[in-house]
């Protein structure tokens, strides 16, 4: 389960291993924090060869993963679960490494909490979107929506889709038959990159995302549909019910579902129209 924590407004990749009940942090994010270096790639390759030169063993734990760069795509990333990440630490001369530690100690408190129970996930999720000012209408279709979604990887899980690429592939059929857009080109049009786009939809867009994904359930349910292929069918059969639905609403209001609308600071929003004007 991948996901983003922030450290003083600074965004973490992380991935929590339910196997292992193991956190595993983006060593690049961590460092750019830490040091501030503008090429904190270049930082991590001069201090991987310094560990080797000193026979660290800490070299031997990296893990690669792939998370979700600004572009938008995948790549393979160098991690580290939070015991070893801890002694990557001490090996940075840094004032943040204190308060970093203490950030570490509370993300793995609160994970252990929510697995004891899993409404303290919701009741977070609930207090970090309303401090970013979400309506609660907007936070309550966000996580009926959320609810729709975990069925349907269930569903997936349960019947021979493999979580990762595979959830993924499915998941942007879904979307792009919906939207008449790719999860990608959805985000370009909303100027997001790392960022969550279902944590910048509309309600509305919201509402019909949960539309498709809970006709593609369904539909995969009644057809009993097994591995990628079937329910990749379902996908779009299920996509086209919240098509025609937006279609139908879009004739009637004269208004688009599918924006360019966001949640992110003006600052941001400003570059990113920007950037498209200079296309």
């Amino acid at each position: 389960m991948h996901n983003i924590k922030l450290f003083e407004e600074k965004q973490v990749r992380t991935h929590w291993d339910a196997e292992k009940e193991q956190w595993y942090f983006s060593v690049i994010d961590v460092i750019e924090i830490l040091t501030g270096s503008s090429v904190p790639k270049r930082y991590w390759s001069d201090l991987k060869i310094k560990l080797v030169k000193e026979g660290s063993q800490l070299y031997e734990k990296i893990v690669q993963l792939k998370f979700e760069a600004a572009d938008g795509k995948k790549y393979a990333t160098d991690c580290l679960q939070t015991q070893d990440l801890l002694r990557l630490i001490q090996s940075i001369p840094s004032p943040k490494a204190e308060p970093f530690k203490q950030w570490l100690a509370k993300v793995g408190y609160e994970r252990m909490q929510e697995i004891a129970n899993p409404e303290q996930s919701l009741d977070r999720a609930r207090d970090n979107w309303q401090k970013l000012g979400r309506s609660q209408k907007w936070i309550q279709q966000r996580m009926t929506g959320q609810e729709t979604r975990n069925k349907l990887t269930d569903y997936w899980s349960e019947n021979g889709v493999k979580k990762g690429e595979e959830f993924a592939l499915l998941t942007n059929i879904i979307h792009q038959e919906w939207t008449g857009l790719t999860v990608k080109k959805h985000k370009d049009l909303k100027g997001l990159q790392s960022q969550n786009l279902r944590d910048h939809m509309s309600e509305a867009e919201l509402i019909f995302t949960a539309l498709a994904e809970l006709s593609t359930r369904q539909i995969a349910e009644t057809d009993e549909a097994k591995g990628l292929l079937e329910n990749a069918k379902a996908g779009k059969k299920g996509g086209a019910i919240s098509k025609n639905a937006r279609l139908a609403l879009e004739a009637k209001t004269g208004k688009n579902v599918v924006t360019g609308e966001n949640f992110l600071p003006t600052s941001k929003k400003a570059k990113s129209i920007a950037g498209k004007k200079k296309k």
